[in-house]
């Protein structure tokens, strides 16, 4: 086995215990929960953990580049070492959460508003009464939102209709594109009004997910296994809120997971990433909530975090109180369909005799001579406008290129807006594909 420096077990001291590269807020206090400072352990323990980390996650050590932003961590943490250690914090925030999760409409309801006299438990975990499924992966990519609002739906479904059943993320990453972003991340409340206008969303089963944008298949969307009626905000910034709506049914929830913490550290309100309340209690004289993640059973708590609760704020730890929402539902479920049957398998586009892109994808210039495509991008979108000079491209709603700032604009009136609301992100090439030649 190959011993590491003692500059790198230094390094490694302080990534001992680390979740994420984030220090996301997880729970970490005392000793029943395995907490301890890093300073204690000897060198040549660390380089065993260490060692022991590379294997299991199947890292290879390549220096101590990376390994000098573990020193702004905190070194009392949880043990135990995730495949994400490695990552900066810039580096996981831009692989594992979506964009900026910021409601333009709000249809906040008085529902659940905090009132006195409220005769709320003292504790609820409804993974306890069977409504919560198991931890899932995202993967690479931002469709945190997607797996926020899936869970909601899953809760609220077991409790009106006493099935716990697995529904599918993927599809709201691909047919969900009029209000969301698939994989670059958008906002639980608009993935409750798609499943509400599509009447009903499809089982993980069925619809699996992939972990990456694709087009949407119209058989799988149609299969409406399980539906909701509408959804509605809790009252912002009131963790009492919060806690009353989570007392009858677990709750997404948009919080900042950049910030750097434990259970009771630091962290701001910049919302950037949808995760689902389940519960909430108190241990050892500190009020937490009961967060499901994402990001695989490997992560925190078996993939649960324990925030710190009822603090100095009203947007609660991490901004957990901005931004809560919830779907309803008042009856049963339509007559599962069954499994769907096979999608039908389409020929790639042609781009010319040497390239070709997948179905339903726009082939656009990448390189150019002359009159000549000597290369191919392709835009994973239909009928895309190809932005010139540029490995971008644009919806054929959203069809004017704005090369100057990279995004489509739906007119170009909207160019000479001061305002240009009417705006999207430019999509980047998918890829290049280039044909056998025998």
């Amino acid at each position: 086995m190959k011993l590491i420096s003692p500059v790198m077990a230094i390094l490694f001291l302080t990534m001992i215990g680390v979740e994420t590269a984030m220090d996301m807020s997880i729970i970490s206090h005392d000793d029943c929960h395995h907490t301890f400072s890093a300073g204690s352990r000897s060198d040549a323990e660390v380089s065993r953990l260490y060692e022991e980390w590379l294997g299991k996650h199947g890292k290879v050590q390549t220096g101590l580049g990376s390994e000098f932003s573990y020193r702004e961590r905190s070194t009392s943490y949880r043990l135990g070492l995730t495949k994400f250690a490695d990552l900066t914090n810039d580096q996981y925030r831009s692989m594992y959460v979506g964009s900026r999760l910021k409601r333009t409409i709000t249809r906040t309801s008085l529902r659940y508003e905090a009132c006195v006299g409220d005769a709320l438990p003292e504790s609820v975990d409804w993974r306890k009464e069977g409504a919560v499924t198991e931890v899932k992966d995202q993967g690479s990519g931002g469709s945190c939102w997607g797996f926020s609002a899936i869970g909601a739906v899953e809760g609220v479904n077991k409790i009106v209709t006493g099935d716990l059943i697995s529904l599918s993320k993927q599809e709201l990453v691909d047919c969900d594109i009029p209000y969301n972003e698939g994989c670059n991340g958008c906002l639980m409340d608009y993935a409750f009004k798609f499943i509400i206008n599509n009447g009903g969303v499809d089982t993980e089963e069925d619809y699996p997910y992939k972990g990456v944008d694709g087009r949407c298949d119209q058989t799988r969307k149609n299969a409406k296994v399980v539906t909701i009626d509408s959804y509605e905000d809790v009252p912002a910034n009131s963790e009492e809120s919060l806690k009353k709506a989570l007392s009858h049914q677990p709750i997404s929830v948009a919080i900042e997971a950049g910030g750097r913490g434990i259970f009771d550290g630091i962290c701001g309100t910049n919302l950037d990433h949808g995760v689902l309340a389940v519960g909430y209690g108190t241990e050892n004289g500190k009020d937490y909530w009961i967060v499901k993640n994402s990001w695989g059973s490997s992560w925190g708590e078996s993939g649960y975090i324990w925030m710190e609760r009822n603090i100095a704020t009203s947007a609660g730890k991490c901004g957990i109180a901005v931004e809560p929402s919830y779907p309803i539902k008042n009856g049963q479920n339509p007559p599962n369909p069954g499994p769907s049957p096979p999608s039908p398998i389409k020929p790639p586009i042609q781009c010319d005799n040497y390239y070709t892109c997948p179905q339903r994808y726009t082939c656009c210039f990448l390189f150019e001579y002359g009159k000549y495509c000597i290369a191919w991008g392709c835009c994973p979108l239909e009928a895309a406008t190809c932005c010139v000079h540029n490995d971008s491209c644009c919806p054929h709603d959203y069809p004017i290129c704005d090369l100057d700032h990279g995004t489509c604009l739906m007119s170009k009136n909207s160019l000479f807006s001061v305002k240009a609301l009417k705006r999207k992100p430019a999509t980047p090439f998918w890829q290049q594909n280039r044909k056998n030649i025998a």
